[in-house]
């Protein structure tokens, strides 16, 4: 069973009349932003093969983006590595989140948000839904547009800081990315609070000569 339209028909059906999804994607890398995606959804027109992001291929994930650029209304927004920082990553995801909601061209007033929680100072009826990318459309949606827009930053991030395998590995702690990080040390574009960036950072301060 893959996602449906029942969360957004029960919304519908209770007065909104206009139902975003939302989704994140990027809480887990070593280095770059995090990235959230909110979409509605034509009801008259969903591309079928719509699924969480992971488990669609690379080639499926960008034709069903072009689609949905294409028939459903998107916005796409970022929380940046100093946010993430001075913050932590849940609430900086969450506040890419509620960007993604604000940059709609039009002011959804039902908000499906992938997760357990409703991000704080969220102003819209929401609604969160866990695993909500494997049984929602509109969240399905926002994760494939949420991905395709974090992967294209981290390839062009690669071309500007070769070594780290950005370009395959998204900034995610794969054994080359770690290997280049003892090797070449952090960029401007790591999360120093994540543990194995700040191990790397911090390994050789408390040696004494």
């Amino acid at each position: 069973m893959g996602p449906d339209f029942d969360f957004e028909t029960a919304a519908y059906a209770d007065g909104a009349a206009r139902v975003a999804g939302v989704d994140e994607v990027g809480r887990g890398p070593l280095a770059g932003p995090v990235t959230a995606a909110a979409v509605v959804l034509d009801p008259a027109h969903i591309p079928d093969g719509l699924n969480d992001s992971k488990q669609l291929s690379i080639k499926k994930r960008a034709y069903l983006a072009e689609l949905l650029m294409d028939c459903a209304e998107i916005s796409v927004a970022h929380a940046s590595v100093e946010e993430i920082e001075q913050h932590n990553i849940l609430r900086a995801s969450h506040i890419a989140m509620m960007r993604a909601v604000a940059g709609l061209p039009n002011a959804p007033d039902h908000v499906l948000i992938d997760g357990s929680m409703i991000p704080r100072g969220m102003n819209i009826a929401a609604q969160p839904v866990v695993k909500g990318d494997t049984r929602c459309l509109s969240i399905s949606a926002a994760s494939i547009v949420a991905k395709i827009a974090r992967d294209k930053l981290m390839v062009d991030l690669a071309q500007q800081h070769p070594g780290y395998g950005w370009e395959t590995n998204m900034g995610y702690g794969s054994k080359s990315h770690m290997s280049a990080l003892q090797n070449l040390g952090p960029t401007p574009h790591h999360r120093r609070t994540f543990k194995p960036v700040h191990n790397i950072l911090y390994q050789g301060k408390n040696l004494t000569p």
